[in-house]
């Protein structure tokens, strides 16, 4: 997925208001950009941290700028968006490049299941089970190399995951694709102190058929032109 351009380098003064964060661009001058994250971004938003944002001069934009990358330390890097891990995972799966769901050639996004929800992928291939995708944004980083989810309380998640258990039980797979948005983790685990109702909502899924997978991501050349966020490796879950 390539990045919006162009990409300026500025220094976080602090995010609020959950969809808002005040920068200092390296001109000095102090400007709010949109921050398209619901989530805490526990790690993320800490004073001093250096930013990446893209900027958008269309005059019916109140927010010109919006934040995409962290730049943490020792070159590692972090999306910000949530808008981010949807586009990743359908580049990969169009080019079935993910070995679980390879086998899928039909790529639909944002098709009605449940009770008035939306799958972010339902995949379909002749012979073979219809495939329901949701996929999950991940940055949480607090111990070691974990990465986590959830990085704050998800009802709208825990209810994903009984939906899918119910398309399981229709006969059809169902999968939960979380996708880690940062390149400093090497496994991945619930956070089961932050939302123990996801985590118990996850088990019951995973009883009843769900399939789990979690894979990294890789930046490309992340301060060029040619700046990009691709599916990398898959990661292992501790379930």
């Amino acid at each position: 997925m390539l990045l919006p351009q162009p990409l300026v380098r500025a220094t976080l003064i602090r995010r609020y208001k959950r969809f808002l964060a005040d920068a200092r661009l390296e001109s000095g001058e102090e400007i709010t950009a949109h921050v398209a994250n619901p989530g805490s971004m526990w790690g993320l938003k800490e004073p001093g941290l250096a930013i990446w944002l893209s900027k958008n001069d269309d005059p019916k934009r109140k927010l010109k700028y919006t934040w995409e990358l962290a730049e943490l330390p020792d070159g590692r890097w972090s999306g910000v968006s949530t808008a981010h891990p949807n586009r990743i995972v359908e580049e990969a799966l169009r080019t079935q490049s993910i070995p679980e769901l390879a086998a899928y050639s039909g790529v639909r996004r944002e098709v009605k299941y449940g009770q008035n929800s939306r799958v972010d992928f339902l995949l379909t291939q002749d012979g073979l089970p219809d495939a329901y995708v949701e996929v999950k944004n991940v940055h949480m980083r607090r111990d070691e190399d974990w990465a986590e989810f959830p990085d704050a309380v998800t009802a709208r998640g825990a209810k994903h995951l009984e939906e899918l258990g119910d398309m399981v039980g229709q006969g059809c797979r169902a999968v939960m694709l979380y996708l880690i948005q940062r390149d400093d983790c090497a496994r991945f685990r619930l956070a089961a102190d932050v939302d123990p109702r996801y985590a118990e909502a996850f088990e019951r899924a995973r009883g009843r058929g769900v399939e789990a997978i979690a894979y990294a991501c890789r930046f490309v050349a992340p301060t060029s032109p040619d700046a990009e966020i691709i599916l990398d490796q898959p990661m292992p879950i501790e379930m």
